[in-house]
């Protein structure tokens, strides 16, 4: 058995300095002596640059379930991409689909996600239900897809930041991990400036957390222009399932790299 564990880290570091790998991936071979777990291949249409995806930052509660080997809890919450408004189905919004992909992903391991999206939400209602939801839940992650009714609706710039920032905070306190799931896009958004400064305020907010954003609005817009597919339902708002699939492919992308993703260690002084 050492000898294969040994044999399988030398095999995965070896395709890691081939660029095939992301050494940060690593981490998981040593912790549970299995494959490395590479990031699931993304679809042909959902297929976008690693920057239009995510800003990774590291989850360590959920890397500590992952090595533990317990139950991965999590809570998708947000407004009407979250509820599911203009999928098929249920089992095509994308938390259920964000679930089936990361089971996979994490082989032998059960993962558990809570749907508690409400269609036109704004962040202040998210954040009040969210402390109510979570200590119900329990989870190790929240999702929080947030952002595109606070920009639609005109709501000030500094009370979005502060809304969100404390929430993140508090979660942290929690012992909880959040990753931010930002705006959607559509033609008709593209030049708007306010959306662009909740845009600019979210990145900001994940910057200064410390927190993955899923860059939802940059991926969208890639496979929009591209007319590599069309994501949005007919009334031109909501997601379809090809939208929610591309979302969870995402998500799922954002939260596997972070997951394994170790701080950066100051020197002295810093």
């Amino acid at each position: 058995m050492a000898f294969r564990v040994a044999r399988t880290v030398a095999t995965a570091a070896a395709a890691a300095r081939a660029g095939l790998i992301a050494p940060l991936l690593l981490a998981f071979v040593g912790a549970s002596a299995q494959e490395p777990v590479v990031p699931p291949a993304l679809s042909l249409t959902c297929d976008v640059p690693p920057a239009d995806i995510a800003a990774p930052a590291p989850l360590p509660h959920l890397e500590a379930a992952i090595a533990a080997r317990r139950q991965i809890k999590v809570l998708a919450i947000g407004s009407s991409s979250t509820a599911g408004i203009g999928a098929s189905s249920a089992a095509h919004n994308y938390p259920a689909q964000f679930e089936a992909i990361l089971e996979k992903t994490f082989r032998g391991l059960d993962v558990v996600v809570q749907n508690r999206g409400v269609s036109g939400e704004v962040a202040t209602a998210t954040a009040d239900r969210l402390r109510t939801i979570v200590g119900l839940d329990k989870p190790d992650l929240v999702l929080w897809q947030v952002g595109t009714n606070d920009a639609l609706a005109r709501l000030p710039v500094d009370d979005f930041k502060a809304t969100v920032s404390g929430t993140v905070r508090w979660l942290k306190e929690h012992q909880i991990d959040t990753v931010l799931v930002g705006l959607q896009y559509t033609f008709a958004v593209s030049k708007d400036e306010y959306y662009a400064a909740i845009r600019r305020a979210l990145h900001e907010i994940a910057a200064g957390e410390n927190v993955p954003l899923v860059r939802r609005y940059e991926a969208m817009e890639y496979i929009e222009r591209g007319k590599k597919g069309q994501l949005l339902s007919a009334d031109e708002l909501h997601l379809n399932d090809l939208g929610y699939r591309c979302m969870a492919e995402h998500v799922v992308r954002a939260v596997v790299v972070s997951a394994f993703l170790k701080p950066k260690r100051l020197g002295p002084g810093r």
